[in-house]
């Protein structure tokens, strides 16, 4: 199913890459190649929900030999000890956890790392992926390679070779934002040695997916890397939905077997589908309050339209990399890129700003942007040891420097019924008269939408436009002491002087008139602090110490930010404290971790009593994390995760209304202290679990299976709009079928459960996909 063309849109159009050409890719590479690859451990891993779970996958980047087989680690150079003394909480998602859960999206990722929610957005800022990590809003702490992915994107995992989470404040490692944590994700690169490998996934939502990777040594030290996606499916459950997206990303290495090494990366991105904005919720007013509840029984309806809905991204990043051994341990690294993602959608919005949902009608209300990011960083880090006051330090200094500009502008949506007033900016809802052709078709009823019907109306590029351009300079500093055997101590500190430019105006055939601009220049320090205690060594046990800043305007991919009100205040700070341990057993196959954390912003931005905003809020975050990842036996491998957090608002501010003057009395000021104070954050769940076993027969077969679960969220401030508690299973079975090639199966949501998947504060709540059976030929040569 193809999304129909949208007459007057200047949108970003995909150059289709067909399936058989992808599939006519795979097959020449592999055929061309000698097979010599050896049998894979049947013992191979699946994932890691904990800190130092091993992965054996013959791309593993980084990581300390552990009885033969490599160990996963942080790519970053920040980290400067293993994870197991290192006083944070690391959750690494490897390779195997992906393919064998045919995990093909990041935001599919997520799900498997309790901790980790998704956003929704409604148009005000960039749809794509948006985590909310520990309660906190994540969109902006995505980085690629370490360095940050700041356009808004939903991205694909065909070209990462790990994907990694940090817990807790860490501005220290990453800079601006990253108050509940931040994520990292690895490319593949070229490396020394031969391999080919290819996926070709069929499913019954209609997916075809074809995955190439193909590694050539070309002599002793240069070798080349080429990923190669083509993807396409609808969604069961979902009527209409559907999407389809092709990539490539090319790598090649000089000097890889040299103490000065240079790699050249490019990584292309194409992506074309329906968007889905979900079903509406079922308000109720009491009072002056309004309540909402996920609408029922509608699971499969699709309120959008055909005829003007859609969404179409790209991304293109090209990335230097210059490693040079200098002697020892000591070692230099400076990465420079430049990438450019576009991301242009319209959207329906499932609306039900007049009520109409109890009477069994919606508003299909448009919601739209068009927004170009760009980005030039470089980040340069020294890593090395050596002895100073009798002990051992590990160190990590370095610069990062970079600019991020986006460039948005939303759509004028002119129809019936909407440009004459009557239903929008009037008081008239949805009704049975005001169904069809007079008023658009922007009126549907709940039971029976009809995608197809022929909207009658315009798209066209709104005048109006934000541009925001973020600067940053920062330096870093890391240590990790040995003071003996024992104990060790980890500290670290970093600078960052941030800019933020903002500028609204309108571009017409005369030029371009500005109307606002905004500045804000900050700059702030950012430390943590941890001690490790070691009993033995294969275990740690640590408390530890981070803090955080949000500046005003935080990240150039989210304009909504960016406020008249806030631009010239202060960061917010943030400060966490964390207590561990961590536990590597059977021969460091197994690999168990525990954490009692706690996130205090002391300093939350809020309207105070004059009605004016204020540096003047509080909020907290509490919990306790749970983890385990490994082998249990050679054929039994092991994943599991659980967080409770408790969320609050401890001061919120004040709800400031004027009360007119009247002939008697003079005009009044009343500050109400704010109804949020004492409640939880938005969509973060208390209880969140997940976990994947899998379970190998003699090297032929293998079965697996995993389930998790999420307690009821509240999507708003206020805690009234509400999404409730679910369970999600999951069950895989593959089949070797020779050294070179194996099929599986895998069975995804077993019990077809249609939960809420990215809820937002008002309107709508997107729902996860259905019961879903996808079918996969690996070939590994």
């Amino acid at each position: 199913m193809k999304k129909p063309s949208v007459a007057g849109v200047a949108s970003v159009r995909r150059r289709a890459l067909s399936a058989t050409a992808v599939a006519g890719l795979a097959g020449l590479t592999l055929g061309a190649g000698v097979a010599h690859a050896a049998e894979a451990d049947a013992a191979a891993p699946i994932a890691t929900a904990s800190a130092a779970a091993p992965a054996t996958d013959a791309t593993d980047v980084s990581g300390v030999d552990v009885n033969g087989k490599k160990q996963a680690r942080p790519q970053s150079e920040k980290f400067t000890a293993p994870l197991l003394d290192t006083p944070k909480t690391v959750n690494i998602i490897t390779t195997d956890a992906l393919q064998q859960q045919a995990i093909t999206s990041l935001a599919d990722a997520f799900r498997t790392v309790p901790g980790i929610t998704l956003e929704s957005g409604e148009g005000g800022s960039p749809a794509g992926d948006r985590p909310r990590i520990r309660g906190m809003d994540s969109t902006s702490d995505i980085f690629v390679d370490g360095i940050r992915d700041a356009g808004g994107q939903s991205r694909e995992v065909f070209a990462l070779e790990q994907i990694e989470i940090v817990k807790g404040p860490s501005s220290a490692y990453s800079g601006r934002g990253s108050t509940g944590g931040s994520v990292n994700l690895v490319s593949k690169v070229a490396r020394l040695g031969d391999s080919k490998a290819a996926t070709l996934t069929l499913g019954d939502n209609a997916t075809r997916r074809v995955a190439v990777d193909v590694n050539e040594q070309v002599t002793d030290g240069i070798a080349l890397r080429l990923n190669a996606l083509y993807h396409e499916n609808e969604v069961n459950g979902r009527d209409y939905v559907h999407g389809d997206r092709w990539g490539a990303a090319a790598s090649v290495g000089f000097g890889l077997n040299g103490p000065t090494r240079l790699t050249l990366d490019y990584y292309h991105l194409e992506s074309s589908e329906l968007p889905d904005y979900g079903i509406p919720y079922v308000p109720t007013t009491v009072g002056s309050v309004t309540y909402g509840k996920m609408l029922t029984g509608h699971d499969d309806k699709f309120y959008g339209l055909t005829s003007r809905d859609f969404r179409d991204t790209s991304a293109d990043v090209s990335t230097l990399r210059f490693q040079q051994d200098l002697g020892g341990t000591w070692k230099f690294s400076t990465s420079t890129r430049y990438g450019r993602t576009t991301n242009a959608y319209v959207a329906t919005n499932p609306d039900d700003t007049k009520r109409n949902v109890p009477n069994g009608y919606l508003f299909r209300s448009s919601k739209n942007r068009n927004t170009l990011t760009t980005t030039t960083a470089n980040a340069t880090t020294v890593t090395g040891e050596f002895n100073a006051g009798g002990f051992k330090h590990s160190v990590a200094i370095g610069t990062e420097m970079a600019q991020e500009q986006t460039h948005s502008q939303g759509y004028v949506i002119s129809s019936p019924g909407v440009t004459s007033g009557t239903l929008v900016n009037g008081n008239l809802g949805c009704n049975a008269s005001r169904l069809g052709a007079a008023y658009g078709y922007n009126c549907t009823t709940l039971d029976n939408p009809n995608a197809n019907d022929p909207w009658i109306g315009t798209v066209t590029r709104s005048p109006t436009f934000t541009r925001t351009i973020v600067r940053t300079r920062a330096v870093f500093a890391f240590d990790t002491i040995e003071l003996n055997e024992h104990w060790l101590v980890n500290l670290g500190v970093r600078h960052d002087d941030y800019t933020n430019k903002y500028l609204g105006g309108t571009i017409s055939a005369s030029g371009v008139t500005p109307t606002s601009s905004l500045r804000n220049e900050s700059r702030f320090w950012n430390y943590q602090a941890g001690v490790v205690y070691k009993p033995v060594e294969n275990a740690s046990i640590y408390a530890s110490y981070g803090s955080s800043s949000n500046p005003s305007g935080e990240g150039a991919g989210d304009t909504s930010s960016v406020a008249a009100t806030t631009v010239n205040l202060d960061p917010e700070q943030n400060d966490s404290y964390e207590l561990g341990a961590k536990w590597n057993l059977l021969d460091n196959r197994l690999n168990l971790t525990g954490a009692i954390f706690r996130t205090d912003k002391t300093n939350a931005r809020v309207i105070d009593t004059d009605g004016s905003t204020q540096l003047v809020g509080q909020t907290r975050a509490q919990g306790v994390e749970l983890g385990v990842g490994g082998q249990l036996t050679r054929a039994w491998s092991v994943t599991a995760g659980y967080t409770y957090t408790d969320s609050e608002v401890i001061d919120g501010g004040f709800t400031v209304t004027t009360i007119p003057a009247t002939s008697t009395t003079p005009a009044t000021t009343v500050a109400t202290p704010s109804v949020n104070n004492g409640k939880m954050f938005p969509n973060t769940p208390k209880h969140a679990f997940s976990g994947w076993t899998s379970y190998n027969f003699g090297r032929a077969f293998t079965i697996g299976g995993g389930a998790s679960y999420m307690s009821k969220r509240y999507a708003n401030a206020a805690n009234t709009y509400e999404v409730p508690s679910y369970w999600r299973y999951d069950a895989m079975a593959s089949w070797n079928v020779n050294q070179n090639a194996s099929l599986q199966l895998n069975l995804q949501n077993l019990t077809d459960e249609r939960y809420a998947l990215k809820p937002y504060s008002t309107h709508m709540v997107q729902i996860a996909e259905g019961r879903t059976a996808l079918l996969t030929l690996n070939l590994k040569y």
